[in-house]
């Protein structure tokens, strides 16, 4: 693996200068083709996100094995979908450098509009996408419905929860961690990815492509724009920043498997070139890839999108000889208190608090924060004493206590928390002191289960969620996604079920509703 040499300065900057809308071509010192191909390269589909007021990127790779030079690709992006009132049109180039993906970034465009885009190919033409401006900052919105979702294991069933979120009428989707495993297979497999145990740039390039020949990830990422973070299984199970995780064998140089990794991510997800350009030539030697990032929605809802896996400090007494997380009582394990231990890392919990500082002066209704983990305290043990995990937010208590305290030093109105990577559904309030079960609600959170990932099952989920009465409701069972709906007035949760994750054909149905009333913290089911 030479990810060093595959992300110099030079093609860093070209990524840049391919991204931005408009012709791209003719960079010096790079050879370029038009493509002459009998068979369609967009076999990955296309993609949309980053949604701005004025911009939003699209996104498409080209499958050409043994291609060596960048391609041109025109792009179109039209207000209806046979391209007869074309809006902007361009060309840029499919580096080879970046697996031949496209990233466009598209400027000038009206705010809170649909569009429709398409790429070509020579001959080629990809399938059509759709996509949308987000509402000027300033703008009153009466209506925001988003779909929260997260890890989706190939071999442990069908993405067919993709398929009924097309028909949520979404005006975006947020994708909280674990887009693809690194695994090389799973007991009782539904399905087997091709290739063994990830961890070179062309295994997780494989690996992504595999999970793009769905059909129903296709045309839902075809549907609406994304907006996106990671959590550890784009790397490697329970990596925590530049400590390695504990699936397959040791590797001597997990800085350069991670570089790998963050690279195949961003040339396969709608991101802006800026995620991959601020991290300059140094990416394989631990500098960082930013993906963090604020999207506002008019005056309705600010969304906060966090990665709490790249700064995180390493889990906190995990057992010698074990690698990665565990529960355990942390009345044994002196540096879970530390305060000096982080989970978004320091520079990005400064961002994050000075963000929250704004909030009041946004004027915005609603202040939604996705990021990859459980919020709340989630106590195994019942009675006296603890169990808790120490890979989420548990595991790092007082850089929480340092988030609820922005919370509130700040005021941020109608605080929602939105997360994953548990495999299961939880939804409660964020509390100033879970110690304390007459502290203060301050927001509420909704932790979705997984696409299709299973859960180690818990047939004592009464028991916990009694020890954790903040929560007020779990489900470890069923797989699907999450919808919300925001108003002015209030937000409508509906936990969304597949009937079968092991049928491509499943049926859809609403396992719980939930609402809250803005000014006023309290879940109620509906």
């Amino acid at each position: 693996m030479n990810t060093s040499s595959s992300l110099t300065r030079r093609l860093l900057l070209q990524a840049a200068a391919v991204s931005a809308g408009g012709v791209s071509l003719g960079l010096p010192g790079r050879a370029w083709t038009q493509l002459r191909t009998a068979h369609n390269p967009f076999l990955l589909g296309v993609a949309s996100g980053s949604p701005a007021h004025d911009s939003v990127v699209l996104w498409t790779r080209l499958m050409l094995p043994g291609e060596q030079a960048d391609v041109a690709v025109r792009w179109e992006v039209a207000h209806d979908d046979r391209f007869f009132r074309v809006v902007q049109s361009g060309q840029s180039l499919a580096p080879a450098g970046l697996a031949h993906a496209v990233h466009v970034e598209v400027q000038g465009l009206e705010a809170d509009r649909w569009y429709f885009y398409r790429f070509t190919a020579g001959d080629a033409v990809s399938a059509v996408g759709r996509t949308r401006t987000v509402p000027a900052p300033a703008s009153v919105v009466a209506r925001l419905r988003l779909a929260y979702a997260s890890c989706q294991r190939w071999e442990h069933g069908y993405f067919s929860a993709w398929r009924h979120m097309r028909a949520e009428n979404l005006d975006l989707v947020m994708f909280l961690g674990d887009y693809i495993y690194e695994y090389p297979n799973a007991g009782n497999a539904v399905r087997v990815p091709t290739g063994g145990w990830v961890v070179t740039l062309d295994d997780y390039r494989q690996r992504y492509a595999v999970y793009k020949t769905d059909a129903d990830l296709q045309a839902i990422h075809a549907a609406c724009p994304w907006l996106v973070t990671w959590d550890d299984h784009e790397v490697q199970n329970d990596y925590a920043g530049l400590v390695e995780g504990n699936s397959g064998s040791p590797l001597p140089d997990f800085a350069a498997r991670r570089a790998a990794a963050y690279q195949a991510f961003y040339e396969h997800m709608p991101v802006r070139a800026s995620v991959l350009t601020r991290a300059v030539a140094g990416l394989a030697t631990g500098s960082e890839m930013r993906i963090y990032n604020r999207t506002q929605y008019g005056r309705l809802a600010s969304l906060t999108m966090l990665d709490a896996r790249q700064y995180k400090d390493v889990q906190a007494c995990t057992p010698e000889g074990k690698r990665g997380s565990s529960t355990l009582d942390p009345a044994s394990c002196p540096p879970w208190s530390d305060p000096a231990r982080s989970l978004l890392g320091r520079q990005q919990e400064q961002w994050l608090d000075a963000e929250l500082g704004k909030a009041a002066s946004r004027e915005v209704g609603w202040n939604v924060l996705g990021q990859q983990s459980l919020f709340g305290q989630r106590d195994f043990r019942r009675g006296p004493g603890q169990v808790l995990w120490n890979d989420g937010w548990d595991g790092y208590a007082p850089a929480r206590a340092r988030l609820t305290g922005a919370l509130r030093k700040h005021a941020v109105a109608n605080p929602v928390l939105l997360g994953g990577d548990v495999h299961e559904n939880w939804v409660g309030h964020i509390k100033a002191d879970y110690a304390d079960t007459a502290s203060p609600a301050l927001g509420v959170e909704f932790c979705g289960t997984s696409i299709t990932s299973r859960s180690a099952g818990n047939a004592r989920i009464a028991d916990v969620l009694a020890e954790n009465p903040h929560f007020v409701f779990a489900d470890s069972e069923r797989k699907g996604y999450g919808v919300v709906e925001f108003t002015p007035r209030h937000l409508t949760t509906t936990l969304r079920v597949v009937s079968d994750v092991l049928r491509p054909d499943s049926g859809i149905e609403t396992l719980a509703q939930f609402s809250v009333q803005a000014g006023r913290p309290v879940i109620e089911k509906t």
